[in-house]
C-alpha cells in the first residue's frame, strides 16, 4: 500500500519544521549569554550619559554635593520678592485648600487653610509670602487687606 502525495507533503512539512527547529536551538546556544563572564555583561556610562563598553576614565571624575541636586523644575525665589499681594481665585473651605492670583507675577500660588491668619473667601485681596515647597511655590502668611 503506497501513501498518498498529501500525506509525503504532510510528512516533508513536518521533516522540515524539526529540522528548521533544531537550526533555530543551535543559534540560541551559539549566541546565548548564559557563560560570558561578568565584565563581559557589564556596561558603563560616560560623562554623557551614553552607553558604552569601556570603563570610564577615574581623572574625568566630577565631584556632585548633595545640595547641588535639583529634583524637577524649582523656582529660585529672591528675598525681596517674597511678600506679595493677590486675590482669591477660588477656596474650598470643606477641603482646606485653594489659589492665589499674584497681583504681580499673574500667577496662581497654591495656600492651604494653615497658612491663613482669618477665613478668606473668593476675591478677597490678601497680602502673602511665597515659600518653596516639594511640590512647589506655596503661599504662607495669607492675611486679608481691609478695604
Amino acid at each position: 500500500m503506497s501513501e498518498s502525495f498529501a500525506k509525503k507533503e504532510k510528512a516533508k512539512k513536518k521533516a522540515k519544521n524539526k529540522q528548521d527547529k533544531a537550526q533555530k536551538m543551535k543559534d540560541r546556544k551559539a549566541n546565548s549569554s548564559k557563560g560570558k563572564s561578568f565584565e563581559d555583561m557589564l556596561a558603563y556610562l560616560d560623562e554623557n550619559g551614553n552607553l558604552t563598553s569601556s570603563p570610564p576614565d577615574p581623572g574625568k571624575r566630577k565631584s556632585i554635593e548633595l545640595e547641588d541636586i535639583q529634583l524637577g523644575a524649582a523656582k529660585v525665589l529672591e528675598p525681596e520678592d517674597v511678600m506679595r499681594t493677590g486675590v482669591i481665585a477660588f477656596f474650598n473651605d470643606a477641603k482646606g485648600y485653594g489659589f492665589i492670583t499674584d497681583s504681580l507675577t499673574r500667577e496662581n500660588v497654591f495656600v492651604h487653610s494653615n497658612a491663613l491668619w482669618q477665613p478668606v473667601k473668593e476675591r478677597d485681596q490678601v497680602s502673602f509670602e511665597r515659600e518653596m515647597t516639594i511640590k512647589g511655590v506655596s503661599a504662607k502668611n495669607v492675611k486679608k487687606i481691609s478695604k
